[in-house]
């Protein structure tokens, strides 16, 4: 009975995986390497940033990822280490966001057909 409700609520976490995904590939494209980004995990395009998404919705390395991303002028590398300042406003904004639909709209939506 709650699977209408809960595909409203899949679909409103993929919206914000898309929009996410967009401003991330748009702020952090220039980071190519770091202590979690690599070849694999990184803001390249828009399919590796929605992976690297759902993969920091687990809570895996995101604070990491959130660091090689705010490098800065003096200690990085221009166009390959590069991000940010605002980093850790796109990464706990994410994670408020995600951490709050999954967890709490996942189980109203179950404790509310009880």
């Amino acid at each position: 009975m709650s699977v209408d409700s809960l595909i409203n609520v899949f679909i409103l976490l993929m919206l914000i995986f898309f929009i996410m995904a967009v401003l991330g590939n748009t702020m952090f494209f220039e980071v190519f390497e770091g202590n979690v980004i690599d070849d694999y995990k990184n803001f390249t395009n828009f399919h590796m940033s929605f992976s690297l998404l759902f993969s920091i919705s687990t809570g895996e390395d995101w604070n990491r990822i959130m660091y090689d991303t705010m490098r800065l002028a003096p200690d990085c590398i221009p166009g390959r280490t590069c991000g940010s300042p605002i980093a850790p406003i796109f990464f706990i904004i994410f994670i408020m966001l995600v951490t709050n639909i999954m967890l709490n709209l996942f189980i109203l939506v179950i404790i509310q057909q009880f």
